[in-house]
């Protein structure tokens, strides 16, 4: 359908996603490690050995063997250890900051057990932004190593992060934190089509009428969009379209288009060298006073006053994965 985009590279590319990537870590049995909640979303690979994972809102534990992918996307808090019944002390959890060894030479915590490797990292979200789509995933996304076999691209990538971990030379930390974001990004894609019937968010783009909406939404933003519009432009009634995009998103058509409107307002604001009512235009707003008026009551100021303190990031824009080495885990 014409005019329409790539949601999901729109999205990252707007929330300026990055990967932070810790390395790799060999864990001898007894171990365990606890991650209290933040705002950076954390990741794991495990290329070798059983492990297990719980994470708060969730009511099992997670078993992880080799292959497996995790991530837990909001910044919930959550433990992984080695999966035995023995509950360790407090004092016996491995402090996170260990988990930041040298990638050449990859640190082995834990006992004398049996030994489990495990790649650490995190990804964060630029400050401020949002998207239902992402917004709408469960406290932990769990991809088994036989579910990955079957999205060959996935599969690839676990296993060129694993043999790049394993054997590091020069240049291994850009590898592997290039891998970590197509890694995110495949991840992404997989589960959106694969989450339960009860979800919403990135599920929506595998709907094919919701999905060609969101594109649409997307690729003509200044487009003077109705409800009555969009289901048009995909075969549905307008009520039908109202509901089965409330159900696969998590909020309305035109809530959708006005946050996602003032998202990228706020984007061009930083990045670009735009002026405020040629930014105005691109969201599609004809006045500037109603662009101004829109923008302060999402964003909590005017777009000159956001302008003022985020401009420092205009010019050139920074390719989406932008690889940073230091946070907190």
């Amino acid at each position: 359908m014409e005019g329409q985009v790539d949601v999901v590279s729109d999205v990252l590319e707007t929330m300026r996603f990055s990967t932070l990537l810790f390395g790799r870590v060999e864990l001898a049995a007894p171990w365990a490690m606890r991650v209290p909640k933040k705002e950076t979303s954390s990741f794991y690979v495990v290329p070798r050995g059983n492990m297990r994972l719980r994470v708060d809102g969730l009511e099992a534990p997670l078993l992880l063997s080799a292959g497996d992918v995790v991530l837990v996307p909001h910044g919930a808090a959550h433990v992984v250890d080695d999966g035995s019944r023995r509950t360790l002390a407090a004092r016996d959890f491995i402090p996170t900051e260990q988990l930041r060894g040298p990638l050449m030479t990859p640190p082995r915590l834990g006992g004398d057990g049996p030994v489990s490797t495990l790649i650490v990292g995190c990804f964060k979200f630029n400050a401020g932004a949002h998207s239902p789509l992402l917004s709408a995933f469960p406290p932990a996304i769990h991809i088994p190593a036989h579910e990955s076999q079957a999205a060959p691209s996935l599969a690839a990538t676990v296993q060129l992060m694993a043999m790049e971990s394993s054997t590091p030379g020069q240049g291994s930390a850009i590898v592997l934190g290039r891998l970590a974001d197509i890694l995110l990004v495949q991840a992404l894609r997989l589960r959106a089509a694969t989450l339960s019937a009860e979800g919403a968010g990135l599920r929506a783009l595998a709907d094919p009428a919701i999905g060609a909406a969101l594109g649409l939404i997307h690729g003509r933003l200044s487009e003077a969009w109705t409800v009555e519009s969009l289901a048009a432009s995909v075969g549905l009634s307008r009520s039908g379209f109202a509901a089965r995009f409330h159900a696969l998103v998590g909020e309305p058509p035109l809530q959708y288009l006005a946050g996602w409107r003032m998202t990228k307002a706020a984007q061009w604001l930083r990045e670009s060298n735009d002026s405020i009512p040629q930014v105005a235009e691109r969201v599609g707003y004809a006045s500037e006073v109603a662009f101004h008026k829109a923008f302060k009551r999402w964003h909590g100021v005017g777009p000159g006053a956001y302008r003022r303190e985020h401009g420092a990031n205009r010019g050139p824009t920074v390719p989406s994965g932008d690889n940073e080495q230091s946070a907190s885990l």
